[in-house]
């Protein structure tokens, strides 16, 4: 793939950010007394795989001004390297503005986590194009990929004409677009048919699209393959007629990938991928991987993914930094997964996780 050469920004995404908040020592939610608080949002967790590497990284986003969240917010973008741009919003009092709070556990054994998303009175749903300087951005500065979530582009009516009109915007000044459906039911219910709408508008304007069997035919509205077997092989025969349908109906992406994951229990799983480039499969077969904290999985591989298109990286080192760059989010407290180098990526997928000195 053809990316920019010259350009400020090597990824951009469009993000509401919030605070998650989970138990310690991955006991429940109803039964803790002790929590931890991260900065989160599933596009600035693709960031952090490219950012943590040397590569420069903004979130587009909106914050509530004298906000005591957004400060904390806006600190732990800094110790990422991640860059900000968002205009200040007045709260508007203890009803009024505020940022999401996302409350979750990591579950254990055969206790599954569970996950509150309270998105009530959220910031971030007001954004709009016209609160960025689009033109400085895009044009001027330069990005060589945006990336845009379907968590973002579903989360409002604002914030869907949004992704809308920056990845168009962005499209004309030659940027690569990255588009991840996540179709989340709850976010689409009364809204399927403008959504759809929308949704396949970002999907033409991408060069990357991300998503599995459920995130084609829902948010897409292409129809899926007969139903076959649930094994993890016959999955990835399905998804391959799967994307031999999207391509037909979207002929200009040029990558398409998926990840496969099979719950054992909360901390063991299995993990797989699939990527089609150029007319080429490269496919990581499913094996086991121990988990600590299963959020944050599937952006760490959207991340790993945008950090081998922009390195240049083939089909297959692409597959498999992506696939390995999902196994460390797994790995960790947070739901982002903060590589050290490259060699930390690779030598999880090479399986090698002896003691270095």
């Amino acid at each position: 793939m053809k990316l920019k050469k010259k350009a400020k920004y090597d990824i951009v995404a469009v993000s509401s950010m919030g605070a998650r908040i989970t138990p310690m020592d991955r006991q429940p939610v109803h039964t803790s007394t002790l929590f931890r608080m991260q900065a989160t949002s599933a596009e600035t967790n693709v960031l952090n795989i490219s950012s943590s590497l040397g590569k420069n990284a903004l979130v587009l986003t909106k914050f509530v001004s004298g906000n005591s969240v957004a400060q904390f917010i806006k600190g732990e973008l800094r110790k990422r390297n991640i860059e900000y741009v968002g205009s200040e919003v007045p709260s508007g009092g203890p009803w009024g503005y505020r940022h999401q709070l996302n409350i979750a556990d990591s579950g254990y054994g055969l206790r599954g986590p569970v996950v509150t998303n309270d998105r009530a009175g959220e910031v971030g749903r007001t954004i709009k194009a016209k609160d960025f300087d689009l033109e400085q951005i895009f044009k001027k500065d330069g990005c060589r990929i945006l990336h845009i979530s379907g968590l973002i582009a579903a989360l409002s009516e604002d914030t869907t004409k949004a992704c809308v009109d920056i990845a168009k915007y962005a499209k004309s000044c030659g940027t690569a677009i990255s588009f991840d459906l996540n179709y989340r039911a709850s976010f689409w219910e009364g809204r399927e048919s403008k959504l759809r709408k929308d949704f396949k508008t970002i999907a033409g304007l991408a060069d990357i699209l991300v998503g599995n069997e459920e995130d084609f035919q829902l948010a897409l509205g292409i129809k899926g393959p007969e139903a076959g077997g649930t094994d993890l092989g016959s999955k990835i025969d399905s998804f391959k007629n799967m994307i031999g349908k999207v391509r037909k109906a979207y002929p200009n992406a040029e990558v398409f990938a998926t990840t496969l994951r099979e719950v054992l229990s909360a901390n063991e799983h299995l993990w797989g991928a699939l990527l089609w480039e150029d007319g080429k499969w490269a496919v990581e077969e499913a094996r086991p991987i121990q988990v600590f904290d299963r959020i944050g999985g599937g952006d760490g591989f959207v991340g790993g993914l945008l950090y081998g298109v922009l390195q240049g990286f083939d089909i297959e080192k692409q597959l498999q930094f992506a696939w390995a760059s999902g196994v460390l989010a797994a790995t960790v407290a947070e739901d982002y997964a903060t590589p050290s180098g490259e060699d930390q990526i690779m030598n999880i997928y090479k399986g090698n996780a002896r003691v270095k000195r």
